[in-house]
């Protein structure tokens, strides 16, 4: 279907903004706040104007534009096709509805040449007129903005005084469609066939099929958010499993009451049927904006640092990997459980600061083929994102290939390359001041640490870490406190900014374990030493007035 106005009824507008722009500098790519703020005058509009004022190639590109379906999404489409087309932007591709999975958005802008995208989402924030928003910027290679670019917008923001746009009705993009609006096509398209082709060229979507089918039933728990559409598409029709595997597949403005982060508390329903039960063998699960993925197995939790190095260690039974990697990445609060591997394989593993952008110029100079954070967040070389349904794909592909459960690939996996005890405990909504006097005070005692016994342990480095890029060889630095003791194990503390109530510490715990050692401990008990001794040092109970985490992982 096509639709067309009139280029010369077109009121090209330059709104004036009254209050200057006033906020903290937005993140490593965006700017997520809560819908209140966003819906509040000219706030969103003042983001957007900015974007479009430093983004190179506006004039006459090609934009990507989509969300999560969080409440709010469909009207920001709205005002930013009206500002695109002010702005001079050519070509505006969304999605039916607005739904669009970040990884599938990033496909999308590397398919079509797109100067980049814009994604609406605040990720694993809760949504609804209560919850949370964010608007997202990635650059022409399908990526996160980088460093570069995310300044500019910041340095735009506060001084910006007006923003262009024009007079436009409600759009109608629930089906596909082309509509002209002045020299500006906007382009609906489905949203889920050129990712679900992307998939089916990775992976052998027959051989998968026949396992599952062959009493393997899985469940994959979308959370109300994007991926449910993508998943449905994927597992129910074209792989074969049972109606009803996916669950809360429908996207909902406030994810129905969900939180929509996959991990063991916010989606303890999907948890408790694979933990507590027989019923199923595989279960999944994604966050609000599809890029994050939870596995378990039956009686089987499945650590997301883990996850990386099985995927790594099992990369041959994948089609598209079966050649070999280039190399591996990690995020340095990431469990050195990969490390290992890629020194078995032969290939390089690089630590990197926590954000996807940080892997773009790896994975744009082939130095690596797959990466990943602790975060439930893995990827690879298919887009610059981290993509949860590319890694539950890929989780079922190994266990076709090797036709045995989760549990059974996990005791295979530590039994050659050794256990590594991991958890993260998340402190949120920590009093701010409170987070950075907690934080400042830890950093300066870290030079006293070294050669001193931690949870009974030599201290071998204590420092904040700091990351020289080896393809731009720009430095990043203070991106979270590390001790390491001699044994390899180790405690990171970093201040999370992903939070809009207060401030998250996150506080990261290791213990390796030999092959020939107890690979069966509960990893809390395992990790006990450490736990006491941090908290004793950070002084966390005595700050926050915390005596244990809000989550667990």
């Amino acid at each position: 279907m096509s639709f067309s106005l009139n280029s010369s009824k077109i009121d090209f507008l330059k709104i004036k903004i009254d209050e200057a722009f006033q906020d903290q500098k937005p993140g490593t790519s965006g700017l997520r706040k809560s819908t209140k703020q966003f819906l509040s005058n000219n706030y969103l509009q003042s983001f957007v104007e900015a974007i479009f004022k430093t983004l190179p190639g506006v004039n006459g590109g090609i934009l990507i534009l989509g969300g999560d379906g969080r409440f709010g999404n469909k009207k920001a489409i709205e005002v930013i096709i009206a500002m695109a087309v002010a702005h001079g932007i050519s070509r505006i591709i969304t999605t039916v509805d607005g739904i669009l999975s970040t990884p599938a958005a990033s496909n999308l802008i590397r398919k079509h040449k797109a100067i980049g995208g814009i994604i609406l989402s605040a990720s694993h924030n809760p949504g609804g007129q209560d919850g949370d928003f964010g608007v997202k910027v990635n650059g022409p290679n399908g990526g996160p903005a980088s460093e570069s670019l995310t300044n500019e917008i910041y340095s735009y923001t506060k001084h910006i005084d007006s923003y262009q746009t024009i007079n436009l009705d409600a759009l109608d993009i629930s089906i596909p469609s082309e509509i002209l609006i002045g020299k500006t096509v906007v382009e609906v398209v489905d949203g889920i066939e050129d990712y679900v082709a992307l998939m089916q060229e990775i992976f052998d979507f027959e051989k998968i099929s026949c396992f599952i089918k062959n009493n393997f039933p899985i469940a994959f728990d979308a959370l109300n958010a994007v991926t449910g559409p993508y998943a449905k598409k994927i597992l129910e029709d074209l792989l074969g499993a049972s109606a009803g595997t996916v669950r809360n597949g429908i996207p909902l403005e406030d994810f129905g009451g969900c939180h929509p982060d996959p991990n063991l508390t916010y989606a303890k329903d999907l948890a408790d049927l694979l933990l507590k039960s027989d019923k199923y063998s595989f279960g999944a699960a994604c966050d609000g904006d599809g890029d994050r993925n939870m596995i378990l197995g039956n009686q089987c939790f499945v650590n997301p640092s883990d996850s990386l190095a099985v995927l790594t260690a099992n990369a041959n039974c994948v089609p598209a990997y079966a050649k070999g990697l280039f190399g591996v990445a990690r995020s340095m609060p990431t469990s050195s459980a990969v490390d290992v591997v890629a020194k078995e394989l032969g290939i390089n593993c690089y630590e990197t600061p926590t954000g996807w952008k940080f892997f773009g110029n790896l994975l744009d100079s082939e130095k690596i083929t797959l990466c990943g954070e602790e975060s439930f967040g893995t990827g690879s070389n298919h887009v610059r994102e981290k993509d949860g349904l590319w890694a539950v794909l890929f989780w079922l592909q190994i266990l076709a290939e090797k036709q045995c459960s989760v549990s059974d690939l996990m005791k295979e996996h530590w039994s050659k390359y050794g256990r590594h005890y991991y958890s993260r405990h998340d402190y949120e909504e920590v009093d701010l001041e409170i987070a950075n006097n907690l934080y400042t005070n830890l950093e300066a005692r870290l030079p006293s640490l070294i050669n001193q016994n931690f949870a009974g342990i030599k201290v071998c480095i204590a420092d904040n870490f700091k990351y020289q890029d080896p393809i731009d060889h720009s430095l990043t630095d203070a991106q979270g406190l590390r001790i390491i003791l001699e044994d390899g194990s180790r405690v990171v503390l970093r201040l999370s900014g992903t939070g809009t109530k207060g401030a998250t510490l996150r506080v990261y715990l290791e213990n390796y374990v030999s092959p020939d050692g107890d690979l069966a401990q509960d990893p809390q008990r395992a990790l006990s030493a450490l736990i006491t001794a941090i908290d004793q040092l950070a002084e966390i109970t005595k700050r926050t007035g915390m005596d244990k985490p809000t989550v667990i992982t």
